[in-house]
């Protein structure tokens, strides 16, 4: 395991974090944690072989939350010194006093166990923060060189995003927890036109909770082998028949799957959108908290899980933002809503589920932020002697197959959805006929995965995700990611995006 950054230690976080809880206790708070935060981030983007974006921020803070009065208090602070520590609990404090005159029902929160100085770090062999900028900016030229040198290719772009993030966290009732988690986004995309369209093609490689050994480690992901298909799969796209609307069957590879999982399970089995707390960027959710148990959500082959704890997982981590050791447990089994995901304060709310405890997904992504209840990696289970993606494909007589994901629509109870893909590919008797163009799969949630009728194998299983997840009021993002193994589905309805949009 990595250590904790030497320059992140050297940080005056534990004083600051004795000064804040002992003047929050001196002032009656019946709860109080302190968290400091130092998030670095660094985006490079590259255009056919020049690099045009290099960006390099660090943001570094405080926080004090407390509860008095039975209410939530929250303040946060920049400036390293006791002082202002000090200053930051005493505003955290008076804004609870102003919410206990509109709080009609006292905060409590589930209780946890203690973890007294405990020092977590995630999975990764080689920090990106510690190469030059040329040296990442290199390889990202490479790769849009490469890729331009297909016929087919105009332009070519290479991006990656990279975040080491580190928080200490301390609370009164003694719980102490330093971490660090570094991830990174690559990507890179190809772009041209044929006689009378233009499109691109891009890879379809995850974001990952790893460092830059994921960009030079072929056994991790083999991008040679991608950026060598790229141009072939575009000029293949360019010249593919307009895809002819009606029903198909489904062959989905992880690569677009994980963000079907993300609309349609992840968010709508968030506890604040299942009791209508939560509304902003997402809706609220079908599937409401007196379902619980009794929901059929989709086939008896659908099992989901939520999990914090998953290695490379983006939402991965030891401990989440309310001092709580993170878990995994299930959401749905067999098909049916037995499970949320839900923080120290629903876990009280709700004591039948989880054991009266949270489960581990509270998160901020900055000091300047409180907590809130955020998705935790939601994944689809492989059957354990499940069948490859070439056996699932051979039970198509009429389908397609779909890699990677583009565009996509949801409402906001997260029923009604369609989504699109990178590339779609006919299943005639079996066998894979060549790519269609202009296709998006189209079903409300439960008829969807109530379709699903087979789940592949742990051999067809990739863990996906994405680094934007958007929530709350004010604006959060998170990361998160969603494993799956590619799936069969029966009977689906396929849009011709072109014909939809009226062209």
């Amino acid at each position: 395991m990595p250590e904790i950054d030497p320059s992140f230690t050297a940080l005056p976080y534990r004083e600051l974090g004795a000064v804040a809880l002992g003047r929050a206790q001196e002032l009656g708070a019946s709860h109080a944690d302190f968290r400091f935060e130092r998030l670095r981030h660094q985006q490079l983007g590259v255009r056919d072989g020049v690099l045009q974006t290099a960006l390099d921020a660090d943001d570094v803070g405080f926080a004090v939350r407390v509860i008095h009065r039975g209410a939530w208090g929250f303040a946060s602070g920049v400036v390293l010194t006791a002082d202002e520590a000090r200053r930051v609990a005493e505003t955290a404090i008076a804004v609870a006093e102003v919410a206990a005159e509109m709080t009609s029902t006292p905060v409590e929160i589930a209780p946890e166990p203690v973890y007294a100085d405990v020092t977590w770090v995630s999975s990764y062999d080689v920090n990106p923060f510690d190469l030059s900028i040329a040296e990442k900016a290199a390889q990202l030229i490479d790769w849009t060189e490469r890729l331009r040198q297909g016929a087919a290719v105009d332009h070519a772009t290479a991006s990656v995003g990279q975040v080491m993030e580190n928080k200490y966290y301390a609370d009164l009732a003694g719980t102490v927890t330093t971490q660090q988690r570094v991830r990174v986004d690559p990507e890179a995309s190809a772009m041209g036109a044929g006689a009378d369209t233009f499109d691109s093609m891009r890879t379809i490689a995850f974001p990952v909770g790893r460092g830059w050994e994921y960009l030079t480690d072929s056994s991790l992901y083999d991008w040679d082998a991608e950026l060598d298909e790229i141009p072939e799969l575009l000029a293949e796209k360019l010249k593919a028949p307009s895809i002819e609307a009606g029903r198909y069957d489904l062959v989905i590879h992880p690569s677009n799957l994980w963000l079907t999982i993300h609309e349609s399970i992840g968010h709508a089995t968030e506890l604040d959108r299942a009791l209508g707390y939560e509304a902003n960027y997402a809706g609220t959710s079908f599937a409401t908290y007196d379902q619980l148990g009794t929901l059929q959500y989709g086939s008896g082959v659908m099992n989901v899980t939520g999990d914090r704890t998953v290695e490379h997982g983006l939402s991965t981590i030891g401990y989440d933002d309310e001092g709580v050791q993170t878990q995994s447990w299930d959401i749905i089994r067999n098909g049916v809503l037995v499970g949320y995901q839900l923080d120290r304060a629903m876990g009280q709310m709700k004591p039948e589920l989880n054991g009266g405890r949270s489960n581990g997904c509270a998160y901020a992504d900055s000091s300047g932020h409180i907590p809130i209840q955020r998705m935790a990696n939601v994944s689809l289970q492989p059957a354990a002697d499940g069948p490859s993606t070439e056996e699932l494909i051979g039970r198509v007589e009429h389908g397609l197959y779909i890699l990677g994901d583009r565009s996509w629509s949801i409402d906001m109870q997260r029923f009604n959805f369609q989504f699109t893909g990178q590339r779609f590919y006919k299943i005639t008797n079996g066998q894979l006929t060549g790519q269609v163009r202009d296709a998006a799969y189209q079903a409300t949630t439960t008829d969807f995965w109530g379709a699903m009728e087979a789940v592949g194998g742990p051999q067809t299983w990739q863990l996906g995700g994405a680094s934007n997840c958007g929530k709350a009021q004010p604006g959060q993002v998170a990361p998160v990611s969603h494993g799956c193994p590619t799936s069969l589905f029966r009977d689906i309805r396929i849009l011709n995006t072109t014909e939809e949009s009226g062209r």
